[in-house]
């Protein structure tokens, strides 16, 4: 079985500046981290790959900087891992990166199964995956709780199904999924590995790909960052905090008819 697993690199902290020009966060010079969801999906390509052989590799789109969480699934475990990386994808909306990643999942090969994390912890639109399931013309399935082979497991299963069970609005689902596909892990549906200091000893450069625009089979610059992105953003700016409180104390009905006033009072009822 071969996987991909679609990682990406997150601002390790909440004290992100924004492009006042763009709206887009200001990634450069920011410590990052692994996306946390994305942890829970690589890890499930290692179990797959264990329990019924294949190989994991990782693909991500990003700045220079996100060769560095390449390297950390390679420590994990992976065979190898690529980075889509061009000035010219920068400022893409969802659409525009599901596109990016697409493209660059062709040029890296033919894959039995994609798994992505659920959604990331700077963007939370939880899109990328289903919309890069659509632009590859595969199935998918979301916020996926198990996985693994139709039928009887290990050898004498049926290798070109999955069966799957997810969560669907408060209930749980079981269904089968014909490769190639690609599914959304939800989070906390295993314990991910840490990085081995010993496979991170053995990484060699030529495990980490990188690719450009030039590499991919729609070289159109329109078709990407800004100028591929439907949406823009008008206006983003950090929350304003307010320091201004006020205490209340008295009998509860009192308190009650004072905070319905106050509700009222402020439209918000």
């Amino acid at each position: 079985m071969k996987i991909l697993a679609c990682v990406k690199q997150v601002p390790g902290t909440s004290r992100v500046e924004i492009d006042p020009v763009t709206g887009v966060l200001k990634r450069d010079g920011v410590s990052s981290k692994l996306n946390p969801y994305d942890l829970y999906s690589l890890e499930t390509g290692f179990q797959l790959a264990e329990k019924y052989g294949g190989e994991v590799y990782t693909l991500t789109m990003g700045p220079g900087q996100a060769k560095t969480a390449v390297r950390e699934t390679l420590a994990m475990g992976a065979s190898g891992g690529t980075v889509i990386s061009d000035r010219r994808f920068a400022g893409a909306d969802v659409l525009a990166t599901s596109y990016t990643l697409a493209q660059g999942v062709r040029s890296a090969g033919e894959f039995d199964l994609i798994l992505c994390g659920k959604q990331t912890t700077d963007g939370d639109t939880a899109q990328v995956g289903p919309e890069l399931a659509e632009h590859l013309g595969i199935p998918h399935v979301t916020n996926v709780l198990e996985v693994r082979l139709a039928g009887e497991e290990g050898a004498g299963g049926n290798r070109s199904r999955l069966w799957v069970r997810a969560l669907r609005d408060g209930l749980i689902v079981e269904q089968l999924v014909a490769m190639p596909c690609l599914l959304c892990m939800e989070d906390g549906v295993n314990t991910p590995r840490l990085p081995s200091f010993r496979r991170q000893k053995m990484i060699t450069e030529d495990q980490i790909g990188v690719m450009t625009l030039d590499d991919m089979e729609d070289r159109d610059e329109r078709s990407y960052g800004l100028s591929g992105s439907p949406t823009q953003v008008v206006r983003m700016f950090p929350p304003q905090k307010r320091d201004g409180k006020e205490v209340w104390d008295g009998p509860e009905e009192e308190s009650a008819e004072r905070i319905f006033d106050l509700l009222r009072e402020r439209k918000m009822i």
